[in-house]
């Protein structure tokens, strides 16, 4: 398993934690870092939100120093803001820059951004140009397989990108139509590895350490992006690892891993966004977290009334 380099980044392995909104804060990165993910994404913030300076985004954008190498995803669809705030926001201490194509939220896509710029070739190549020359750390850009099926135009957009002088491109291998249901296709990630010079990062159904590897072998790609598989399961990243050097599968974590990294998860959120905001961001992470649990459901909504931590302690100690 080779590790990953991106522009004059390197990554030691090539497992690369998702850009999430709503998932990917600091404390779920930590955890995924520990984990051993060789590359962690922050959720995406808008360039508009930061030129505007809009108070939530500071919180979006705060880095832990154990996260490294870490990368900063901004969307939006101005070339000149993009540019701009690219050149602006450098000195913090993100080591590459992402820009996002891939989102296919309704509010982002009506707006232009998004996915929806998977339908502007010409536009992705004068933002993108923009934020290349802007800075001087590397900028990868993820995609989508096109916006549709009729327009699945994946290779066409990573031989721009690559041109621009993008330094990497992660590929979910679903059209902005399916959003996130279906199968991806992973046989588009294969077709842009194959189109294209610079490292290419999968992304698409990886669940399991076996789809991991599946993925590796169908597609050639360089990289591997966990999304909604590392959601409640920050293991994903030590398992997959594990599997892809020694070709055995470890079991999921005990109820005691279960029980502390859960515990662990909920400190980092109180010590990030206090008591309150940071238990209240713990609800949706312990209805991961607990699938197939027996009693599950009784949990979480015990879980929805908590409001301090010795409270939260006390249900997660004496209940799972």
């Amino acid at each position: 398993m080779s590790p990953l380099k991106i522009g004059n980044v390197e990554m030691q392995n090539p497992l690369v934690l998702a850009p999430m909104a709503g998932v990917t804060d600091l404390p779920f990165r930590v955890l995924c870092k520990e984990q051993g993910a060789g590359l962690i994404c922050m959720e995406m913030v808008s360039a508009k939100a930061i030129l505007y300076k809009n108070k939530n985004t500071e919180d979006l954008m705060t880095i832990d120093p154990g996260e490294h190498p870490v990368s900063l995803q901004l969307f939006g669809s101005d070339s000149e803001i993009l540019g701009q705030i690219a050149a602006q926001i450098e000195e913090r201490p993100f080591d590459i820059l992402d820009f996002n194509m891939g989102c296919p939220v309704p509010k982002v896509v009506n707006n232009g951004e998004g996915s929806a710029l998977m339908k502007d070739p010409h536009l992705v190549r004068e933002i993108v140009t923009g934020m290349v020359k802007a800075v001087k750390k590397p900028v990868t850009v993820k995609i989508r397989k096109g916006f549709n099926e009729e327009s699945a135009n994946a290779v066409e957009i990573a031989k721009i990108l690559e041109d621009c002088g993008v330094a990497a491109i992660a590929v979910h291998g679903r059209t902005r139509a399916q959003f996130y249901s279906g199968k991806a296709d992973w046989d588009i990630i294969r077709q842009v590895k194959e189109a294209v010079k610079i490292p290419v990062i999968g992304n698409g159904d990886i669940f399991t350490p076996e789809d991991a590897k599946r993925m590796l072998y169908e597609t050639g790609c360089d990289g591997l992006m966990i999304a909604r598989g590392a959601k409640g399961n920050p293991w994903i990243f030590s398992r997959t690892l594990h599997y892809l050097e020694t070709g055995e599968l470890l079991g999921p974590p005990d109820k005691e891993e279960l029980k502390e990294t859960i515990l662990r998860h909920a400190q980092l959120q109180i010590q990030f966004k206090g008591e309150y905001l940071g238990l209240c961001e713990m609800r949706k992470h312990l209805s991961w977290y607990t699938v197939g649990l027996p009693h599950s459901s009784s949990l979480r909504n015990d879980v929805n009334q908590t409001e301090t931590w010795e409270d939260f302690y006390n249900l997660i100690q004496s209940r799972i």
